[in-house]
């Protein structure tokens, strides 16, 4: 048997400092299959980024086919995926929002009529907290396609913009994050900007434009260290079979059939013009199919290039497509409290664009637990974005949630969630806004939020600048709000089936903490008497909480104890508003043997 050792000839590895940090890219050791791959350090964070083209094209699309899988694995932050079988499932939304991110500024840098397949497959391999996973990856992607065969005007790299409100902060640290007030990414090439996707506390307008301006020039290292492994190793670009297209006949459309086409985009009715132009696109086929037998299959690119023809002329003749001037805005319209029986409700309308938004409220314990490679393990506010077919008129089945959806909602959440109040001012977690979408626009859910934001907290009678007061439902029984503390058992003592004899119970529970029931099961409860050894001992301690303390999300709200047979069944409740004023009856129902109401006590700030 012989043995060798494997070399490797085509090794490269090019440095710099980026931001205060290493920045390398090493090449010709790894996925040598691949048109190119690179594995990218930046700080401790490292990430393969391999870049693969298929050598023929895909048939029958009028489309660019690249993909951009951003693959987070939890052995790069040293954790064991908390799922059943161990192991990572679909991507998670951080996931998702950065394999958009880099996707965003490199897809207009592909040549237009490229057909061929192109995958950029990001492998996250371990993660520096003060080094954005996201920022190294993109850096990776643009270098890997520049250095490949895959046609690119590139390249492009990457910068995180913060500013703590004296200075700005380029690619912040872990640290630094802490006091950080925005938070811009920005993608650019030598001359020019590409992308900008921002989340701000209500950063002033000048401080964002100069800090846009100064990361543009801070990134300008990295797109110098590319340019010189493409000089060095980069691949001579590939030729390919160019996307058909009739350039003679869009010439003679848009000589004969110019103005007709006007007449068609010359209406405020997307519903007018989509059905004028269905006539246009009868009478073009009758006129000149006999003479183009393909017509056909290039008119949804003859119809766009023809429409923005029209656009480009009205706008610089001060017109826009609908008529309105151009510093006028649709008709707006916004609404609250439609829908019956949910905590908010909203319906947000410009134009013809319209959101539908539900709110819903919940305990913090119920908040969305992460298992992502990203430090956030936790999140109470959640926008959930639809667009269903319907919202464009569409004739199409309704399937799970796509990426853009995702990064919409993502959108929306990080324009709201700086004006959320603190968890210690408003407990609750956010399992919606749940936004319907009835036509498609990311700002115009932003309206929404706020409009259902607004109402769910009024249906909990809700305000920073005053103290909340509560009103329990009980067995179907109404309480008059109680202007101080008392404590949260004892006001379902009084208002509940009298108690059960308490000899049987444990010895630290109080008999006024006592609520009896008469259902043997209750929401949930614990039949094994051994597990009340599991129960806090300060449960009565924690249920003489005085006004405006803060109790811990995890205290129970409420106790009640059933008998089954001999056995006794601890329960304790766990649900909760601060200030409940009246809620939806079937918002109580606690799905029970026998659909048993159950009272909604606060876990966190109460006044009872």
């Amino acid at each position: 048997m012989i043995i060798t050792n494997k070399q490797f000839p085509n090794y490269r590895k090019f440095e710099m400092t980026y931001e205060g940090r290493p920045l390398s890219m090493e090449v010709g050791k790894m996925a040598e299959l691949c048109n190119a791959a690179i594995l990218v350090r930046y700080g401790e964070t490292t990430v393969l980024v391999t870049c693969t083209a298929s050598a023929r094209p895909k048939d029958g699309v009028d489309y660019f086919p690249l993909a951009v899988d951003f693959n987070e694995k939890l052995y790069a932050v040293g954790r064991i995926p908390g799922s059943f079988m161990r192991r990572e499932g679909k991507p998670s939304l951080q996931a998702v929002l950065a394999s958009r991110l880099i996707d965003r500024p490199m897809r207009p840098l592909f040549p237009t009529d490229l057909r061929n397949d192109v995958v950029i497959a990001c492998e996250v391999l371990s993660v520096d907290r003060d080094c954005s996973p996201e920022i190294t990856a993109m850096i990776g992607a643009s270098a890997a396609v520049s250095i490949s065969d895959v046609p690119f005007n590139g390249p492009i790299a990457g910068i995180v913009l913060g500013w703590d409100g004296e200075k700005y902060l380029f690619n912040p640290t872990k640290e630094e994050r802490k006091t950080n007030r925005m938070t811009t990414t920005i993608a650019a090439t030598h001359r020019k900007i590409v992308m900008i996707e921002s989340e701000a506390d209500q950063v002033p307008d000048e401080v964002m434009y100069e800090g846009i301006v100064q990361a543009h020039e801070h990134l300008q290292p990295v797109l110098d260290l590319i340019d010189q492994m493409v000089a060095e190793i980069g691949k001579p670009k590939f030729s390919y079979e160019h996307a058909a297209f009739d350039d003679e006949l869009f010439e003679k459309l848009v000589e004969n059939e110019f103005e007709s086409m006007e007449h068609c985009m010359d209406t405020d009715d997307k519903n007018v013009r989509e059905a004028r132009v269905n006539e246009w696109v009868t009478m073009v086929e009758e006129k000149y199919g006999d003479e183009h037998p393909d017509l056909m299959q290039y008119m949804d690119e003859i119809l766009y290039k023809l429409q923005k023809k029209v656009v480009k002329k009205w706008l610089l003749a001060g017109k826009r497509v609908d008529g309105r001037a151009m510093n006028e805005i649709r008709p707006l319209a916004a609404e609250v409290g439609l829908i019956p029986q949910v905590h908010g409700s909203g319906l947000f309308t410009r134009g013809q664009t319209q959101v539908l938004s539900i709110a819903t409220l919940a305990t913090l314990s119920e908040a969305q637990k992460l298992d992502t490679i990203w430090e956030e393990e936790e999140k109470r506010f959640m926008h959930h974005y639809n667009m269903p077919s319907y919202s464009t008129g569409e004739a199409r089945a309704s399937r799970s949630t796509n990426r853009r959806e995702q990064g919409h909602g993502a959108l929306v959440e990080k324009a709201l969630e700086s004006v959320i109040p603190d968890v210690e001012d408003f407990p609750y977690a956010m399992p919606s806004p749940s936004m319907k979408e009835i036509a498609s626009a990311d700002m115009t859910s932003q309206s929404g939020g706020i409009c259902i934001s607004k109402n769910g907290a009024m249906a909990v009678d809700f305000s920073a600048t005053a103290p909340p007061s509560v009103a329990l439902t009980i067995f179907g029984k109404s309480a008059e709000p109680v202007p101080y503390a008392r404590s949260a058992a004892r006001i379902v003592s009084k208002y509940a089936i009298p108690a059960v004899a308490s000899s049987s119970f444990p010895a630290f529970l109080p008999t006024s903490l006592i609520a009896g029931v008469t259902s043997p099961t209750i929401i949930s409860g614990m039949t094994n008497p051994r597990n009340w050894l599991n129960m806090p001992l300060n449960v009565a301690q924690r249920r003489a909480t005085p006004v405006g303390a803060t109790r811990p999300s995890d205290s129970p709200s409420a106790i009640a104890i059933t008998m089954r047979g001999s056995r006794p069944i601890f329960f304790m409740l766990n649900i909760a508003f601060p200030c409940i004023r009246i809620i939806p009856q079937n918002c109580l129902e606690m799905r029970t043997e026998k659909f048993m109401k159950f009272p909604l006590v606060s876990c966190g700030r109460i006044v009872v």
